[in-house]
């Protein structure tokens, strides 16, 4: 073979290998139907995490809302609860299912919010409220009653489910 037959043919090969695959896109129509689809799994095996969680831990006497946050007043006190529009103090330590810590008040040093007013996460919002002054509890809040789909950007990723151990010290009005 000559020098112009192996030039031709190497020419050949470099411009065959340049040449771009081209990916053909379909054309996907997303529906709600889809979405719902998709949410109900989750939300399915979230479930299980929790049911799961929950088993392993049978001395946990939880009640389960409407929205399906789980709460348990462990150290259970008399007095008025806190509502809507009450300032609180607290206490709290939260954590994930596989007990990875997130976030603990500081030694000394209590956590306030307004109750329904404020970015702590729905679950607390709806569970600070069977509690009164001097109440110790534990929440699991599910993802939609947390942070969802995006997480905290900081420590809680998204979709977590989250356990929360709290005591609620002083209720403003």
């Amino acid at each position: 073979m000559n020098k112009v037959g192996i030039y031709t043919i190497f020419l050949i090969f470099i411009t065959a290998c340049g040449e771009e695959e081209i990916v053909e896109k379909k054309d996907v129509n997303w529906t709600r139907d889809h979405s719902t689809h998709i949410n109900k799994q989750f939300t399915k095996e979230e479930e299980f995490d929790i049911k799961l969680f929950l088993k392993r831990r049978p001395e946990w006497d939880m009640n389960e809302t409407g929205s399906g946050l789980r709460y348990w007043i462990y150290d259970d006190q008399l007095g008025e609860n806190a509502k809507e529009d009450d300032y609180v103090d607290v206490l709290f330590e939260v954590k994930m299912l596989n007990d990875s810590l997130i976030y603990k008040t500081e030694d000394n040093e209590v956590s306030s919010f307004k109750v329904d007013k404020s970015n702590i996460e729905t679950g607390v919002q709806e569970g600070i409220k069977y509690m009164s002054v001097g109440d110790k509890a534990k929440f699991i809040i599910p993802s939609h009653l947390g942070h969802g789909l995006l997480g905290d950007f900081r420590k809680i990723p998204p979709l977590q489910v989250l356990v929360v151990d709290i005591e609620l010290i002083k209720i403003h009005q």
